[in-house]
């Protein structure tokens, strides 16, 4: 028998689970439970597609087994099993780099950590909320030696071998004296109905009941031992639409998703004809702890005629829709499938496409506040959906949603188009990293005193390489602010005439800012700032930021275009000022505070702190 100690962050998952997680104890019936659907599901798809692990007359089942006299609980089944390997790994350790962040993702709100479990992988350790010990009994299929895992819980456990007939898991559950509610046959028939409905295996319920016979003083009253199935053991979304209720949805959604919550919405779709499947896919109202790890876990399950095949390849949907639950189930696919196989298979593709685009249309149909949630939750990665998916690319336009420097909230382009220049036809908007910066910038000067209305693209380092990619939505072109002339009043020849009586100005300024600017030029699109600085549009670059970040390379720097305000009393003292250094420091804190206004930084911040000392200094 060897003894071990629990990985660190198991130990304080265990101290969790025995002190804190209080509010939904029940909830430890449904993962053991999923771990025995799991396990089914895994022996099923090899007994049917590798000879060696045929086995005439096998059906899966789940057994709960009621013992109050030992007051213990018992959920086994004959599914794959574990050998010593998979205890330590499974159960000794947290064997995926995803479930460690359960212990950094806990909230403190007792509720809302236990809805965590399951998401993380971790469902089996709910056991500790109701147990004093436990004993795992585990045989893995085609391997001769069993092995018992033990624990009560407090950091050590021991693995020792033991003699099992027949492969499958069996976990014994010494009850705490005060979780004799779980002792309850209503109780456990109640959790099970509640969770585990849907599981496509029968869950059969071994308990004893008093009966009592004869009558009056001859009366006798014996405990017997019953057996009831405490489920339906249909796989949900094998039932017709018609059979089913918006409440069955919900309930196997909690099965799927190891929680408590509903889904925002759903959709349950038969396709028949030259190829058949059914899809089942769930919106959640809250995206997963994981939406933006390398190592996200897929949560969507597919099946060919109704047998488990994956759970983990990332390829049943595109990745931008990784958010999405549910099944996918094929009659076309081979049962015996490779995952090489499953990337390029047309079949799958076809699937894939379609269940894209219906997904796609199920959030568009959002409506008020689950819409507003929807947005909240998942509006950056349908904008990486833009980025990666041309086929689809209409629909998460609609979908998509962005801040405006004219309304509240989030606004669509349908709202865009719905209060724009119908003329032009045009959509205008600046993107960045800093909403504040953004709003603040000296570019939307002339579009506030014009009353248009410019998107603020300020999701972190996706809106500015996406928003180039868009091109147009409909008929109507997006129009990034920092690369075309502002609205204005002014003719041509009126700006001609500025541009010559401040040439003198803007030559000087160009002359001692050198190779740090492109040109250095009078504008019209500022009114209250002195001076901006824009991409020019006419350089190759500057439209190709998202083309580098598609490759994995940062953008190449490009000088940018300096432009003052003529009207601003700082440019007009400027223009007559004949201190050779203080106009040197002068060009630099245009430049400077330009960028700075933008959200970028100075050349040299030491010196641009110097620069504004010794000017202020002089001014004073």
């Amino acid at each position: 028998m060897a003894k071990h100690q629990f990985q660190t962050e198991i130990g304080q998952l265990l101290k969790l689970m025995t002190h804190s997680l209080y509010s939904n104890k029940e909830i430890f019936i449904r993962e053991l439970i999923s771990n025995s659907s799991d396990a089914i599901d895994k022996f099923n798809y090899m007994q049917l597609t590798d000879e060696k692990f045929k086995t005439e007359g096998w059906v899966g089942e789940i057994n709960v087994k009621i013992d109050d006299e030992d007051n213990s609980l018992t959920i086994s089944d004959n599914g794959l099993g574990m050998n010593e390997e998979d205890l330590m790994n499974n159960l000794g350790t947290i064997a995926k780099s995803g479930t460690k962040s359960f212990v950094e993702s806990l909230t403190g709100d007792a509720k809302k950590d236990s809805n965590l479990i399951g998401q993380f992988g971790v469902g089996f350790y709910s056991v500790f909320m109701v147990s004093e010990k436990v004993d795992v009994i585990t045989k893995k299929a085609g391997e001769e030696q069993a092995f018992m895992f033990s624990t009560d819980g407090t950091g050590e456990f021991e693995i020792k071998p033991v003699t099992k007939d027949e492969h499958g898991t069996v976990i014994y559950i010494k009850l705490k004296e005060d979780e004799k509610e779980f002792l309850s046959k209503w109780k456990v028939q109640e959790v099970i109905k509640k969770y585990s409905n849907h599981i496509a295996y029968p869950i059969m319920m071994h308990f004893s009941e008093d009966e009592t016979t004869g009558e009056g003083d001859d009366a006798v009253t014996t405990k017997v031992r019953k057996t009831e199935q405490a489920n339906v053991a249909t796989a949900l979304w094998t039932l017709p639409k018609s059979e089913l209720k918006k409440e069955d949805y919900i309930e196997f959604y909690k099965t799927l998703s190891h929680g408590d919550d509903e889904p925002l919405t759903y959709l349950h779709n038969k396709v028949e004809g030259s190829q058949e499947f059914t899809t089942l896919f769930y919106i959640p109202k809250t995206a997963p702890m994981d939406l933006y790890r390398a190592d996200y876990q897929s949560h969507v399950k597919l099946y060919v005629k109704r047998v488990f095949i994956t759970d983990d390849d990332k390829e049943l949907l595109p990745t931008y829709l990784r958010f999405v639950k549910g099944i996918i189930d094929s009659e076309d696919l081979p049962l015996n499938v490779s995952r090489e196989i499953l990337q390029e298979n047309r079949i799958l593709a076809n699937i894939k496409q379609n269940a894209t685009k219906k997904i796609l249309q199920a959030i568009k149909k959002l409506k008020d506040d689950d819409a507003v949630a929807f947005t909240e939750q998942y509006n950056k990665v349908i904008k990486e959906g833009i980025f990666q998916d041309y086929t689809n690319k209409e629909l998460l336009l609609d979908i998509v949603k962005y801040k405006s420097s004219t309304e509240e909230g989030m606004v669509s382009f349908a709202d865009y188009v719905s209060r724009g220049d119908s003329e032009k036809k045009e959509i205008y908007y600046i993107a960045g990293e800093d909403e504040k910066v953004l709003r603040n910038s000296p570019l939307l000067e002339a579009y506030k005193k014009a009353n248009i209305e410019v998107l603020i693209m300020a999701d972190k380092e996706i809106d500015a390489i996406v928003a180039p990619s868009i091109g147009q939505y409909k008929e109507w072109s997006l129009k990034d602010i920092t690369t075309i002339d502002a609205p204005d009043s002014k003719s041509d020849e009126e700006k001609e005439v500025i541009s010559k009586e401040f040439k003198s100005l803007t030559d000087r300024l160009s002359e001692i800012l050198g190779e740090e600017v492109k040109e250095v030029k009078t504008t019209t699109r500022l009114t209250t700032s002195p001076s901006c600085v824009v991409k020019d549009a006419s350089d190759p670059m500057a439209g190709m930021a998202h083309m580098f970040a598609q490759m994995g390379q940062e953008m190449p720097e490009t000088p940018l275009i300096l432009e003052v305000n003529p009207d601003h009393a700082m440019i007009q003292k400027l223009d007559k000022l004949e201190n050779k250094s203080t106009f040197s420091d002068m060009a630099w804190i245009l430049l400077d505070s330009a960028k700075l206004s933008e959200g970028l930084e100075p050349k040299d911040k030491s010196e641009f702190s110097a620069r504004i000392a010794r000017v202020a200094t002089e001014a004073l």
